[in-house]
């Protein structure tokens, strides 16, 4: 066994806390795993977890190690993005996040062209309108709408992506079309929010002549998936603050309607994270690259297609 898997190996079980997390996620059993820990300590002559039934723990030298270890794979990983080409071959798996919308309608089409033209690499796509942790779920890059609060994290932007909060026609003859932020609060609209732990989004930013605002908006209806919300809106139980790319084709139907149009919510920015490590390995670049050039484009059709005041 190489002693560099099991050195792999030990960080995925460090940071995951667990021998079958970290299993899953580099893709070998749980005897697999156990084994190279068990090797790793016998080389070093050191116990590098404290193992019970119910826990995993890093003893002192597991954690005086760790920091050594992630430098060794880093110095592997640039040695070896320096002789390979951005242009040759890319091989080995590739994980990667993305909000539910971003993931289904934008990135997921790509995939497949992708490992047409690479056909060593597999991707590992999670899709989740929850915030992710680049580190600890081992992923190479991670799509999202927002500002992130990790800043040790190298940014790529795509593009600024214009929202709109639309309802269905049918709710807007039971409940009135509000005109702005202020009517909406005052009027007591049924607001369908995006909840998760950390979620912002139950207080909307709007822009008013006044400069950017946040109203506190309420509703019956939650979810943690984005998609969940355009189904309640489309069957008139409240209204959606959505990216326009994700209800384009439902505006210019008519199954959707803009609303609030005097103060429309702000952009939102629409960006790729990952860490320097990872951002010098060829297949992350590529498929950063690769994906980037696309869905730019396809925002900004859907935006234009959609007919939006800006």
């Amino acid at each position: 066994m190489s002693y560099l898997d099991n050195i792999r190996t030990f960080v995925r079980v460090y940071e995951l806390g667990s021998m079958s997390a970290a299993g899953r996620d580099l893709r070998i059993s749980p005897a697999v795993t156990s084994s190279r820990i068990s090797q790793l300590e016998e080389h070093l002559g050191v116990r590098l977890f404290q193992r019970t039934t119910r826990n995993l723990t890093p003893t002192e030298q597991g954690k005086a190690f760790y920091g050594g270890a992630c430098e060794i794979l880093e110095a592997v990983d640039n040695a070896e993005a320096q002789v390979v080409d951005i242009t040759d071959n890319p091989r080995g798996a590739l994980s990667v996040a993305a909000p539910l919308g971003v993931g289904r309608r934008l990135i997921a089409p790509q995939v497949p062209e992708f490992l047409k033209r690479y056909p060593e690499v597999s991707v590992r796509l999670r899709l989740t309108d929850r915030k992710v942790d680049l580190t600890s779920e081992g992923l190479d890059l991670a799509f999202f709408l927002g500002q992130p609060e990790d800043s040790n994290l190298r940014i790529r932007k795509i593009a600024d992506v214009q929202r709109v909060l639309c309802a269905a026609p049918s709710y807007i003859a039971a409940h009135g079309c509000p005109a702005s932020g202020a009517d909406l609060v005052a009027n007591g609209h049924e607001c369908l929010s995006l909840r998760f732990p950390g979620a912002t989004e139950f207080q909307w930013r709007l822009q008013t002549p006044d400069g950017p605002k946040r109203y506190r908006v309420a509703g019956r209806y939650e979810s943690d998936d984005g998609d969940v919300l355009i189904d309640w809106a489309l069957e008139g139980h409240g209204i959606a603050m959505k990216p326009v790319f994700e209800v384009a084709g439902h505006l210019r139907s008519g199954r959707l309607v803009p609303v609030a149009t005097a103060t429309p919510p702000e952009p939102i920015q629409m960006a790729c994270l990952f860490t320097h490590r990872r951002r010098q390995d060829p297949k992350t670049r590529l498929f950063m690259e690769f994906v980037i050039d696309r869905i730019g484009a396809v925002v900004q059709d859907s935006e234009r297609a959609a007919q939006l005041p800006r």
